[in-house]
């Protein structure tokens, strides 16, 4: 039967995420529900499907961005294309697809980093072959997705997966337990303004940058009112120490977002949170929970030793990525991107830099 390539609008969605969610290589990236979330930071999700009769046999959601001063744009796939890599003739379909929604889009790259782990040769090779290249060679957190993460088989009873443990992991557990932590799993929106409060204190402690909180206010409603997503909080005393947010398509989890205050970490509650997610992965059909990313290397005296440490020992799997692999349409265009548009978008912003500390210096004189 032939088949036939489209994109396709919100009156397919409940096809599509059926599809992501059932489809071996699916993940929540890839969903409906993430294009609209995207949505609201300048991307635009165009959702494409090849399908054969009524069935859809392999989909892609691209996230479309224009590029400053060039009047391009660049098309990203995130922990896609959902496809059999291993079957030729349906990629060939599928890639061919993307490549005409990239030629009217005015697209100068395709970037993919599927689900597709680093020793599968045959892959790689392939991907080589119809013109892809490596983009990200890194070894931590430098590509858009962790190329390195821990996943869990969680099919075992959960006294075996207690049991495959590192014994401190088991015993924090216990810990948080004793000491009377509780876990909130029935949360609402009216809880989010709490989970990010505590996000805004572990980023301020940790030093990294956090989203707004209108961001997950979009998050909540694409993806936790869809059934995708669920807010975990923990409660010490009374008080709200810590919270996550897990992610679920099909038969997958994933432990996106974690947050903690500064009181009371000596009951361990994130330890009881992993465990509580883990325990709500497995309720709801799942049998893959995914940690997400860890360094590639590292040893003791790394400042991401501790996240390493926390992660592994709940006794997943150390997985490793084949990475980001990007399809050029435009070399000209494409070297802009990576070389000079990057040296002159640092150029404005430290321009913009000097002259708001200027600005701040005259302020303060005056």
């Amino acid at each position: 039967m032939k088949r036939r390539a489209r994109l396709i609008g919100p009156e397919d969605e409940r096809r599509f995420d059926a599809f992501i969610a059932g489809h071996p290589k699916g993940h929540f990236l890839q969903s409906y529900g993430w294009g609209e979330v995207k949505a609201t930071t300048g991307w635009r999700p165009l959702r494409l499907v090849l399908e054969e009769g009524d069935r859809i046999v392999a989909a892609a959601s691209l996230l479309k961005r224009r590029l400053p001063y060039i009047g391009r744009s660049i098309l990203y796939a995130p922990r896609g294309p959902v496809v059999d890599f291993h079957n030729g003739e349906l990629f060939d379909e599928l890639l061919k697809a993307i490549d005409d929604v990239a030629r009217q889009e005015g697209a100068i790259l395709l970037k993919i980093d599927p689900d597709i782990p680093d020793e599968d040769e045959a892959v790689k090779g392939m991907l080589c072959a119809k013109g892809f290249r490596l983009a990200n060679k890194g070894e931590g957190f430098e590509g858009v997705q962790p190329r390195h993460v821990f996943r869990l088989d969680i099919t075992p009873q959960p006294e075996e997966l207690l049991a495959r443990m590192h014994g401190k992991t088991r015993y924090n557990i216990r810990l948080a337990q004793k000491k009377g932590v509780v876990i909130k799993d029935d949360c609402t929106l009216d809880d989010l303004p709490v989970f990010y409060e505590l996000l805004k204190e572990t980023t301020l402690r940790d030093r990294f940058l956090v989203r707004s909180y209108s961001y997950f206010v979009t998050m909540w409603r694409e993806m936790v009112e869809r059934g995708y997503a669920k807010l975990f909080l923990a409660y010490y005393q009374g008080e709200a120490i810590a919270g996550t947010l897990a992610f679920i398509m099909g038969d997958k989890a994933w432990y996106l977002y974690g947050a903690s205050g500064n009181r009371h970490r000596n009951v361990m509650p994130n330890y009881l949170l992993q465990w509580a997610m883990i325990l709500w992965a497995r309720e709801r059909g799942c049998t893959l929970y995914d940690f997400r990313g860890v360094p590639g290397k590292l040893d003791e005296d790394n400042p991401l030793y501790g996240l390493y440490r926390f992660k592994k020992g709940f006794g997943g799997v150390f997985t490793t990525f084949i990475g980001e692999y990007d399809r050029v349409y435009s070399p000209f265009y494409y070297w802009l991107w990576q070389s000079a548009i990057p040296l002159y978008s640092r150029g404005f912003r430290r321009l913009l830099f000097w002259r708001k500390k200027a600005r701040e210096g005259a302020a303060a004189e005056a």
